[in-house]
């Protein structure tokens, strides 16, 4: 492949990419992969040189870095900075390495060590309470979802290595669902939290008549409080609302100090 493209005629060098993961289920790896009529285009675009699931070649010379997982270990914290002192941007890719994604359930538990317990058994196996990636580096750009999408990230790759200006939906998903003409789920019963998670999904969930449980986080001027109270005049208990809330991370707001502190 050529090692400079052109957009109007300008030349545009190809940025060398590297694709990292730590805690996570790895979907966000594989929806890159997917949508393979764009892929070879996307490809064109940038080059890769690290990305576990598709090479099995290595590299530590990349200027872009996209991490998706949240930290969990020592060991991952010290490598997330050694990822982001080589990288001239950082991306957060997914709910996990914005958020904490589901990983961060577990700290819902005040006794960790139970918690390694009912999953390790007797292996002694490192348990820290988990973090999203800006709790430890600064992060250029964070992508969202659970998994992510395929289009938003290939649209907001080609923005950055244009330079131009990147622009994600502040506005809830309750706006892209009555877009779709979708039947408001609260009319039906189920609980969502579509009035104050940040769109950019085109509402998958709602458009399946599945309620949104704030894969994307807040929206700007969320206002918690208020769908808490709704959602209780709805009869929908303090645990389901907790559950939707805790459940990507999002909408947990207690950062903690760095993990080597």
């Amino acid at each position: 492949m050529p090692t400079e493209r052109s957009y109007l005629g300008v030349p545009i060098p190809r940025p060398r990419v590297a694709v990292f993961e730590f805690t996570g289920c790895g979907g966000c790896q594989l929806q890159l992969l997917n949508r393979e009529a764009g892929l070879l285009d996307f490809l064109a675009l940038v080059d890769i040189v690290d990305f576990r699931e598709a090479m099995s070649n290595r590299s530590e010379d990349y200027e872009i870095a996209l991490v998706a997982g949240s930290i969990t270990r020592e060991a991952e914290a010290s490598r997330l900075k050694e990822i982001r002192q080589q990288a001239r941007l950082l991306v957060s890719l997914g709910s996990c390495a914005c958020f904490g994604g589901v990983n961060r359930l577990k700290d819902r538990f005040a006794d960790q060590q139970w918690v390694s317990r009912q999953v390790y058994g007797a292996r002694p196996v490192e348990n820290r309470p988990v973090r999203p990636l800006a709790d430890l580096v600064p992060v250029d750009l964070e992508i969202y979802g659970c998994p992510i999408n395929k289009e938003e990230v290939e649209r907001l790759l080609t923005d950055l290595v244009l330079g131009r200006k990147i622009d994600l939906p502040r506005y809830p998903v309750c706006m892209e669902c009555t877009a779709g003409g979708n039947t408001c789920l609260y009319d039906l019963g189920e609980p969502c939290l579509g009035p104050i998670t940040r769109a950019g999904c085109n509402a998958w969930c709602p458009a399946s008549r599945m309620g949104c449980w704030g894969c994307r986080g807040p929206a700007d001027d969320a206002n918690v409080e208020q769908l808490r109270l709704i959602m209780k005049s709805r009869g929908f208990s303090e645990e389901t609302i907790m559950d939707r809330l805790e459940c990507f991370g999002g909408f947990v707001a207690q950062p903690l100090t760095d993990a080597n502190g």
